[in-house]
C-alpha cells in the first residue's frame, strides 16, 4: 500500500515472506494455475503464461485502517474514514478498565493482547479463585471477556459484556466487537472454551451490498465469522466454523448442493488467528498448501454459472514485527469455468469493487452512498 509507512508496515508482504519461509517455497499448483504468480515474486510459484479461466489483480484499501471489520465492510461498499480503535500493543486504558470494574462489580485481570486459549491457561485458575473477569484483546478492534461458566455463570458474563458494549460505544473507546468467552474445566490441563460464545458487534453504518442482494431475494449464505462481522446485517443464513478445513467443508457442500441462487461468503479464520498473529510463517505456508488442495475440490463441483472470488481483508505478514495486521494491497483472483479470456488486470482502487461486481452479475446496482466500481471483465462473457 502507498501509505503502509504510516502504519509502520512499509516492506511487509504476506505472500512473499510466507513463501520464503519454506526451503522450496510454496507448492500450490491450483493457485499457480489460476495466476497467483503474477501477484509478485512468490518463491515456488511460477508465472504461468496463460490462465483463461481466471482474472488476477491487486486491490488497494480505500478505507483508513487494517482491521477485519473495515476490510470486510469495504468489500460491500462501506468507506470507513475513521478507523475503529485497537489496543493491541498497549492494552486498554486504565480508565476504561476502572469503569468496567466499577459498573460490573468484578475485579479485572489480564488486559493485554493474547490468544484466547493461552490466556485462559495463564489466568483461568486465578479467575476461578477470585471470581474475576479476564479481559484481553487482539489485533482486531475487540474487547473479549473470559469467565468460567460454573463460577461466574453465563448470565453474569453476558451482563458484563453488555456493560462493556455500552462503554465502548463512546468515541474514545469505539470498538467493533465485544465478545463473551466462557470456558469450563478445573485446571490449565483441561480448560476448554465452550460453544456459548456471544458477540456484541456494531452493525455497518448503512445498508451494504449484502442488504441489496437480500432485499432482492438473492440468498446471502455466511460461513465462518462473516455473520458476526456484519452483525447479521444483510445475511440470509449463517453457519459457524471451527477451522479452515471446516469452512471449506461447508463451502464445498453448499456449492455442490446448488440449492439456491446467491452468494456463499466464507471467511477462513485460521490464516489470521493461528499463523499470522502468531507469526508462524511455516504454519501459514502449510495452511496455504492445504487450502490449495481444497480449492481443487471446490472447483470440481462448481458450475459454469458460478464465479469464485479469492481475496483477503488485510495483510498479516507472519515475519513482521509485533502481532498486528499489516497494511497491504490484497490479491483478487476471480475464477469461472465460463471465462475464456482470463488475464492480469490493473490494480483496483478499492476492495468495494467486489460488492459492485457481485451486484452487477445480478443486474443490481450500489446505492449512491456506497463506493465501488464494477470489474466489467468479471461479468458473464
Amino acid at each position: 500500500m502507498p501509505d503502509a509507512d504510516v502504519y509502520g508496515d512499509a516492506g511487509s508482504n504476506t505472500l512473499k515472506h510466507t513463501a520464503e519461509s519454506k526451503k522450496n517455497g510454496l507448492h500450490v499448483p491450483n493457485l499457480e494455475k489460476y495466476g497467483l504468480g503474477h501477484l509478485g515474486d512468490i518463491k515456488g510459484v511460477k508465472k504461468v503464461n496463460t490462465h483463461p479461466n481466471s482474472y488476477v489483480m491487486k486491490m488497494l484499501e480505500a478505507s483508513t485502517g487494517k482491521d477485519t471489520m473495515t476490510g470486510h465492510w469495504e468489500f460491500m461498499g462501506i468507506h470507513t474514514e475513521k478507523p475503529f480503535k485497537t489496543f493491541t500493543d498497549t492494552g486498554f486504558p486504565q480508565a476504561l478498565i476502572d469503569e468496567l470494574s466499577a459498573k460490573t462489580g468484578y475485579k479485572i485481570i489480564g488486559n493485554y493482547s493474547a490468544s484466547g486459549t493461552e490466556i485462559i491457561k495463564e489466568l483461568g485458575e486465578e479467575q476461578m479463585r477470585d471470581n474475576s473477569l479476564i479481559v484481553y484483546t487482539s489485533a482486531d478492534s475487540v474487547l473479549q471477556i473470559a469467565a468460567h461458566e460454573e463460577v461466574t455463570g453465563l448470565k453474569e458474563l453476558y451482563r458484563c459484556c453488555e456493560i462493556a458494549r455500552e462503554i465502548c460505544l463512546r468515541p474514545e473507546y469505539l470498538l467493533g466487537r465485544i465478545i463473551a468467552r466462557p470456558y469450563l474445566g478445573t485446571d490449565p490441563s483441561n480448560f476448554k472454551r465452550t460453544a456459548n460464545r456471544h458477540d456484541y458487534a456494531l452493525s455497518p453504518p448503512e445498508r451494504t451490498a449484502l442488504n441489496i442482494l437480500d432485499d432482492n431475494g438473492i440468498t446471502v449464505s455466511a460461513i465462518g465469522k462473516i455473520n458476526d462481522i456484519y452483525n447479521g446485517y444483510g445475511i440470509t443464513r449463517a453457519e459457524k466454523t471451527v477451522s479452515n478445513e471446516d469452512g471449506m467443508d461447508k463451502t464445498i457442500a453448499q456449492a455442490k448442493a446448488n440449492e439456491f441462487n446467491g452468494l456463499i461468503f466464507t471467511n477462513l479464520v485460521e490464516f489470521d488467528s493461528e499463523y499470522g498473529h502468531r507469526r508462524n510463517a511455516v504454519g501459514y505456508a502449510d495452511a496455504l498448501e492445504r487450502f490449495d488442495k481444497r480449492l481443487g475440490e471446490l472447483m470440481a463441483v462448481v458450475t459454469e454459472d458460478d464465479l469464485v472470488l479469492l481475496t483477503a481483508d488485510h495483510g498479516n505478514d507472519p515475519t513482521w514485527h509485533g502481532t498486528d495486521h499489516t497494511r497491504e494491497m490484497v490479491p483478487l483472483i476471480a475464477i469461472s469455468k465460463a471465462f475464456t479470456k482470463g488475464r492480469v488486470l490493473n490494480d483496483r482502487k478499492s476492495f468495494a469493487d467486489i460488492g459492485a461486481t457481485i451486484l452487477a452479475n445480478y443486474n443490481l446496482k450500489l446505492t449512491p452512498t456506497l463506493i465501488g466500481e464494477v470489474i466489467t471483465e468479471l461479468l458473464k462473457e
